[in-house]
């Protein structure tokens, strides 16, 4: 070990354009040309580094770290970086030690990619260094590179690649393309040279958090969230959840991977602390639960109140709708098959409340079946389900008859399909499948508001159906979740779909997507001045 074990030397790099991503550093003179030049350097001793100020560091002093001053200097050969090995790094894991299991001043070493705590000279980072003989890393916080036992800073241009892949950053021009056909032209390169699209990436399904993941895309691609999470800077303050979400979003779209897939871990443990454990890893839920909790959780630590508009998941999600409702009386002169109705004559109580989701019902199958029908399986159109909300549409529920009418619609519309009803012994599934376009449904029929309203046709953009083996029942054990994401948007050619199923990333056929079973649509606003480029007409009340 060199005399220089006890100082801190920081090596200063030039300003220019980012380097080719490269695994090793030779261990040449002419790669260090570059460190410590700056005008306001000092001149670099032996052209390698230069002595660094003492680091201020509380808890680094605790482990017995100070500062020193030795004769030596730190030669080429010292930094070690031809010994990183970026295949073995991952930063989507909780940062804790893998000794201690603390999250405080957390360390990962560059070598084997694990995580130490500290780098004093009692810390587990520096006993790592020398047992081990792995010399090179980073503070998982601040993405500054040691090295260990010797503790030089380092500061070279070939590890900017690494700090980009643990906080990766976006800027408004970086993002003003994600949406658009232009993102599909542009694909990224792993370490193995394999292509992918940022964004449309697989999540690793760790046990069984598919229904989570799900719910992580779809969210993930709709445009104002998105934007707001990858243009966040959280400085420690913001809760815990909000900003592992955020780190989450930045890895999903980062065009700069190590590797084209992405583990949730980090975000889903937080989420397991944060539900007092009702969404966990290891136990199949409720995706529809799971986005209603996320929503209202994720509103509230935005600062969100009653008020709409009064965080990002509000101003994006959030409408109003008015529900009528009657005491049913029987009448004498009514027949046995006579449905009730609303009468005018009687009180209407009339109530109007926000909403983050429609619900959907869907039609109950048939009780009865000949050995023919059995294979047949219902379907019913997106209209139909839909007239639910026409104001019309009488449901009666416990001696109430209720009507229902959108007074309000967001930017993005959330549709649940409620494929799933308990009963008395056993939770039974609904296999109706519900057919839509893709792009032009026309959701004035449901709203009365005045002719102000922004408009009220809607694009897809996320489609979230499940799988499991046949059977009303639903099995748990068996099943799968999948959702398709709208890469592109406009139509036409330039429109693509994906569909993801955890690893699984593959490109679908757009006529291929209502074939499945959806549980959860994510419906986008298409604005006035937006181009109808697929050649399909739009559906209106008239067409009816």
């Amino acid at each position: 070990m060199p005399n220089s074990a006890q100082s801190f030397v920081h090596a200063a790099s030039v300003d220019g354009e980012r380097p080719a991503k490269r695994a090793k550093v030779e261990d040449s003179p002419d790669q260090f040309r570059s460190i410590g030049g700056g005008e306001n350097e000092h001149r670099p001793i032996d052209g390698n580094a230069i002595p660094d100020a003492p680091v201020n560091d509380d808890f680094e002093d605790l482990y017995g770290t100070g500062p020193g001053n030795t004769k030596d200097e730190p030669k080429t050969s010292d930094l070690y970086l031809d010994t990183i090995n970026r295949a073995l790094l991952d930063f989507d894991f909780e940062k804790v030690c893998s000794v201690s299991t603390s999250n405080i001043n957390t360390y990962g070493c560059l070598v084997c990619g694990k995580y130490f705590q500290g780098r004093g000279r009692n810390s587990y980072a520096y006993a790592h260094s020398i047992h081990d003989d792995h010399h090179v890393f980073i503070n998982l916080e601040t993405a500054k590179v040691y090295v260990l036992p010797d503790g030089y800073h380092v500061s070279d241009p070939s590890l900017e690649d690494i700090s980009f892949v643990l906080n990766p950053t976006f800027t408004p021009a970086s993002i003003s393309g994600l949406s658009s056909p232009t993102h599909l032209l542009k694909p990224s390169y792993d370490l193995n040279n394999r292509p992918y699209i940022s964004g449309y990436i697989g999540l690793n399904n760790i046990k069984r958090n598919d229904h989570m993941n799900v719910i992580i895309h779809s969210l993930l691609h709709v445009p104002p969230l998105r934007d707001h999470l990858l243009l966040s800077n959280f400085k420690g303050k913001e809760p815990e959840l909000l900003k592992r979400f955020a780190t989450l979003s930045k890895k999903i779209w980062n065009p700069r991977l190590f590797k084209s897939q992405v583990s949730p871990h980090e975000f889903l443990q937080e989420v397991n602390r944060a539900s007092g454990g009702k969404f966990r890893l290891e136990k199949q839920g409720d995706p529809v639960e799971f986005l209603g909790w996320l929503l209202n959780h994720l509103h509230k630590e935005m600062g969100g109140s009653r008020k709409k508009n009064s965080s990002k998941i509000y101003s994006t999600f959030q409408g109003e709708l008015r529900m009528e409702t009657q005491q049913v009386i029987v009448r004498p002169d009514a027949s046995g098959n006579e449905k009730p109705k609303f009468d005018i004559d009687r009180e209407i109580k009339s109530t109007t409340s926000p909403f983050l989701f429609l619900a959907i019902d869907l039609p109950p199958p048939p009780l009865f079946q000949d050995a023919v029908e059995k294979n047949i399986i219902p379907q019913v159109s997106i209209y139909s389900v839909l007239a639910k909300y026409n104001g019309v549409t009488t449901q009666e529920s416990a001696g109430q008859l209720r009507r229902y009418k959108c007074q309000r619609l967001p930017p993005y519309i959330i549709l649940h399909y409620k494929r799933f009803t308990n009963n008395v012994f056993v939770e039974e599934k609904n296999h109706t499948i519900v057919t839509f376009p893709l792009r032009g449904v026309d959701f004035r029929e449901y709203l009365d508001a005045p002719p102000s309203h922004p408009p009220t046709v809607y694009d897809l953009i996320a489609n979230v159906t499940h799988e499991s083996v046949a059977g009303t029942t639903r099995d748990k054990e068996n099943t799968t979740w999948k959702v398709h994401l709208r890469a592109g948007g406009g139509g036409g050619d330039g429109e693509k779909w994906f569909q993801i199923q955890d690893l699984i990333v593959e490109e679908t056929r757009k006529e291929m997507i209502f074939l499945g079973e959806s549980v959860l649509q994510i419906w986008e606003r298409r604005s006035a001045s937006a181009p109808n480029t697929d050649g399909v007409s739009v559906r209106t009340n008239g067409d009816r």
